[in-house]
């Protein structure tokens, strides 16, 4: 069960995919959100939430003060549980805009105008790294100037590759899971 964990949509539950999808545990999102918040980085932001499966990050930046969240998903029934867990802390949060986007991550971005404060990248195990470059690529064209990228990776996975636009800040592991937080240079 993945749950919004705290916020104006605290404690509501989220559907979640039945597969294809790995869910970012409570303890790693509580983690990320808590250092999120001390670095006063959500309220107002405009997140992204890229390779969204459930919306989870996504939903839980807009339950915590985010003015929008955009949830971009190309799996159809992982597109379909993140609609209906944005309909849900839509109607808890109905002053921000939430938005899914049923397109392969690298289409909407080439496609994207909006720019964006707070990035969460969560791509599939087998998006090689040259893959989740050229995705970063992309990405940077789409960040305000003080945005935080935060990139969830298996941590043997090892430190992605940056284009030359973006700058790794630090890296925080959770056992099998390593949060890679990457700024605009």
């Amino acid at each position: 069960m993945t749950r919004i964990i705290a916020g104006a949509a605290g404690s509501l539950t989220l559907a979640v995919p039945d597969a294809g999808t790995r869910p970012t545990s409570d303890r790693v999102r509580e983690s990320l959100f808590g250092a999120l918040e001390a670095s006063d980085l959500i309220d107002g932001a405009r997140a992204l939430d890229l390779y969204a499966g459930s919306g989870a990050l996504g939903l839980e930046a807009v339950s915590r003060g985010a003015v929008s969240a955009d949830l971009v998903e190309k799996a159809p029934r992982a597109a379909s549980v993140a609609e209906r867990n944005a309909r849900t802390v839509g109607r808890a949060v109905p002053e921000a805009t939430i938005r899914v986007h049923r397109a392969a991550v690298d289409a909407y971005l080439t496609s994207a105008s909006a720019r964006f404060d707070l990035v969460f990248v969560d791509p599939p195990y087998d998006l090689d790294d040259a893959g989740l470059t050229e995705t970063l690529t992309l990405l940077a064209e789409r960040l305000s100037p003080d945005a935080v990228v935060v990139i969830e990776r298996a941590t043997r996975s090892g430190e992605p590759t940056l284009p030359a636009s973006l700058a790794h800040d630090r890296a925080k592991k959770y056992g099998d899971t390593t949060l890679w937080w990457v700024r605009p240079v």
